[in-house]
């Protein structure tokens, strides 16, 4: 069986990849080695025994080529940021996975089954519950809150809101990210159904582990902290440090790709796949300071905030679970992962000043109005 891996030189794509050859599947990837994740170019964790194809999922001419006598396809490719280039997230995410469909429906393509990453950010900020037990679902939070520290959400009464676990049935995409990555979702499923293509749409929580990426700003909180006390260096939290998350590490991710593939009861169905445990961010910077033997230098809260970050994000994995799925690895392991693949590298640049300097000056990274002392929640150093 020859399956097709778009975005297969990425972080999960790459990690996919792997383990479909060692499952015995003849493996083709289509990547365009986009900057800067791939800032350097090709990576040399690349697998020898697939065929690489060096093209764009927008390029009708690649994708033609890449969908030659193919079974199986892992839609993977995507832009990922924070940076406001509105038009490149659809223009990748979203027509990318229209011309995919597209080309497969006119040269009548039998796939068996077309998997698509979807991302949890399409749940937005989630489900809430209040004080007198009512789910509340809050969209965004405005500027002028961030502004005034004003991190969580408020009923009324001015009292907190209480997160809950989220499920598939939910959607609220609150950025240009999360709004491309559910209208792939929303085309994967249609499309799927109306033209006989079985499809599975897997909503990815903040996955961790070896690749990800060192150049790309988006690519979350092991990365961050782990390249910060790498180089010696307190890491920033954005808010409070006190967001929720539940991280998954790359090999789970792995498994519930493979399961999907594999199982037919999985198709034209959406999966949240995370960790199934939450951690506050600020709790997982002191994880990575104890495996880098960095205690001594505890993470700064400066009351800076991302604009369009959500508050908290975690997602209820529940369905999945029914397919014989579960998550393993701890954060522990994804951090210990991404130190040793950081100590096998030869030249790892300290580009988290630049990187944060490059979302400040595009208004993405914001100050608030507070001064230090009297911002809520703030941990001391």
């Amino acid at each position: 069986m020859k399956i097709l891996v778009t975005g297969g030189a990425g972080f999960i794509g790459s990690h996919t990849v792997d383990e479909l050859v060692a499952k015995g599947y003849d493996v083709v990837v289509l990547d365009n080695l986009q900057k800067p994740v791939h800032l350097k170019g090709k990576p040399n964790y690349l697998n020898r025994k697939v065929k690489y194809i060096w093209g764009d999922i927008r390029n009708r001419n690649d994708v033609k080529t890449a969908l030659m006598d193919v079974d199986y396809i892992y839609h993977l490719a995507a832009h990922q940021d924070y940076l406001p280039d509105f038009s490149t997230f659809f223009d990748v995410n979203s027509v990318g996975t229209a011309l995919l469909y597209e080309l497969i429906v006119e040269l009548k393509i039998k796939i068996k089954k077309l998997i698509v990453a979807s991302s949890q950010f399409v749940q937005g900020e989630g489900i809430y519950k209040n004080n007198n037990g009512d789910n509340v679902f809050p969209k965004k939070r405005s500027n002028d809150q961030l502004r005034s520290a004003q991190w969580n959400f408020l009923d009324n009464n001015n009292e907190p809101l209480i997160w809950q676990w989220t499920n598939e049935e939910y959607a609220n995409p609150p950025n240009q990210y999360a709004i491309s990555k559910y209208s792939q979702e929303l085309m994967a499923i249609n499309f799927g159904e109306r033209y006989d293509i079985p499809t599975v749409a897997l909503r990815y929580s903040i996955v961790q582990g070896s690749r990800q990426s060192f150049y790309n700003a988006y690519s979350g909180a092991c990365r961050i902290f782990s390249l910060s006390y790498y180089h010696k260096k307190p890491p920033v939290l954005y808010e409070d440090g006190l967001m929720c998350r539940d991280f998954i590490n790359i090999r789970d991710v792995v498994k519930a790709n493979i399961l999907v593939l594999e199982n037919d009861d999985a198709n034209n169905q959406v999966y949240c796949v995370g960790g199934g445990k939450a951690y506050t961010v600020l709790e997982f910077a002191k994880q990575t300071s104890v495996i880098f033997n960095c205690e001594h230098l505890p993470p700064k809260i400066l009351g800076e905030y991302r604009f369009g970050d959500t508050r908290n994000a975690c997602s209820d994995i529940s369905k999945i679970k029914k397919l014989g799925w579960k998550p393993e690895k701890t954060i522990t392991e994804s951090i210990d992962e991404y130190k040793n693949y950081l100590n096998e590298q030869l030249d790892i640049d300290d580009i988290l000043d630049y990187a944060n300097a490059q979302m400040k000056k595009m208004n993405v990274v914001r100050s608030t109005n507070v001064k230090n002392d009297n911002i809520p929640n703030t941990i001391k150093n």
